[in-house]
């Protein structure tokens, strides 16, 4: 059976930052790796959840909206997929980057924080996806790889 591409990266020497994991057609699935892979050092169900709420909310809101396809958390614990019907990277790039910044100074309540809106809406804290956010804004401040290769 063929190995499906996420599998092909070498996990242990990843690094937290923004890679491109595929390009199908028009669609690019963006590895937005929060943490270092194996290292004991999981996002908890509370912080995926909550940062999902927010970027989600924030990025479908951006100047890229219609392009958005889908942003969630790997299963892994370490990370998030965003896919974008883009080809601009660097412009995704510095919207990702833009969304963490608004996350960090959102002054409000937690978007869909409701019954109503949310299957487990109790699982949420602003303060654990302002955390999370605050984080990889660093990372990615600091990436030097504009190619958003993984490294070899």
């Amino acid at each position: 059976m063929e190995r499906i591409k996420s599998f092909t990266i070498n996990h242990d020497i990843l690094m937290p930052g923004f890679y491109i994991s595929r390009v199908d057609g028009d669609v690019t699935t963006y590895d937005m790796r929060t943490r270092r892979p194996n290292m004991g050092d999981y996002m908890s169900d509370l912080t995926m959840h909550s940062v999902e709420h927010m970027f989600a909310t924030y990025i479908r809101n951006s100047e890229i909206a219609d392009d958005v396809i889908y942003f969630g958390p790997m299963g892994c614990q370490t990370g998030f997929y965003l896919l974008i019907r883009s080809a601009d990277h660097k412009r995704v790039f510095e919207i990702t980057k833009d969304v963490l910044q608004k996350i960090i100074d959102h002054d409000g309540e937690m978007f869909g924080a409701s019954a109503a809106e949310c299957g487990n809406y109790r699982n949420l804290s602003l303060d654990a996806a302002k955390k999370e956010c605050k984080t990889y804004l660093a990372a990615l401040q600091a990436q030097t790889n504009m190619e958003f290769t993984y490294p070899e």
